[in-house]
């Protein structure tokens, strides 16, 4: 399904799950699926993709035609190019320069004993040269910000960042809803994949494992007789799951799941 250039369909953006009916999905989607499923930088479908998203970030191609109003959506367009770049590449130099720059204004956000907004504003509008403007500016918990900052911010200023996202009511945008303090009350659902998905995100923090183990005992509790885990038939998402190909065995789905979780619990343990 991917088109020449490197991109899949005529849209970059949208995290959502594809329109399998109508055979659509958007670069994004591909990329998060080929990203849970282990394909790397070494992966030619990948490759392709970066390069296609560095000649963007470089100015000498533009990634879609799509644009929304209200914010500034040039920079947020970086954002996105530049967090699946270091999602496959934490390396490459265009990148990490636009990482070093978020991470300045995080720094400036949290440099009291917690969130301020107005330190965050402040801190924004000296380091893009342009006041906050919309929501996607506001709000920086979401999938981007979180995936751009790992490994790029100071010990201190990570933990307080990490207490705010774990603790905020609304959850991580794009990725679950909800307190990530809270686990679902219903394993066997989309929303514990939803979970799961953020538990994964904020693990690639350095001190991501110290912040969740409280979820560690919620895990353990939630496997059956035999060992396993089994988020039930409605988690195959198409994104997260399955990691098989085919989920006819409830054999293959247990073991789909079991991998996918008993991955997370190592981290935490």
């Amino acid at each position: 399904m991917q088109n020449p250039d490197g991109i899949w369909g005529s849209q970059f953006h949208t995290l959502s799950m594809p329109d399998r009916r109508r055979g659509l999905i958007t670069t994004e989607q591909a990329l998060r699926r080929l990203k849970i499923l282990g394909f790397t930088i070494g992966d030619e479908p990948v490759r392709r993709a970066v390069d296609c998203m560095l000649a963007c970030l470089r100015g000498e191609r533009k990634i879609d035609s799509y644009w929304e109003k209200g914010h500034d959506w040039a920079l947020f367009t970086r954002l996105m190019l530049c967090t699946w770049v270091r999602e496959f590449d934490t390396e490459e130099p265009l990148a990490l320069d636009f990482a070093r720059r978020w991470a300045r204004v995080i720094e400036g956000a949290f440099a009291g004993g917690g969130y301020d907004f107005a330190a965050y504003s402040e801190a924004y509008t000296a380091e893009f040269n342009s006041p906050i403007r919309g929501g996607r500016e506001r709000d920086f918990v979401d999938f981007y910000h979180v995936s751009l900052l790992r490994g790029m911010l100071t010990e201190d200023t990570e933990s307080k960042f990490l207490d705010y996202i774990v603790n905020k009511p609304e959850g991580i945008y794009y990725i679950c809803d909800g307190p990530v303090s809270v686990p679902p009350k219903e394993f066997a659902s989309r929303e514990t994949v939803r979970y799961l998905s953020a538990m994964e995100l904020l693990l690639g923090y350095r001190l991501g494992p110290g912040k969740l183990r409280f979820a560690a005992d919620w895990l353990r509790e939630n496997r059956d007789a035999g060992g396993l885990w089994d988020l039930g038939p409605k988690a195959a998402d198409r994104v997260h799951l399955p990691l098989s190909d085919s989920w006819r065995r409830k054999g293959s789905r247990q073991a789909d799941c079991t991998y996918w979780v008993g991955s997370i619990l190592a981290r935490l343990t």
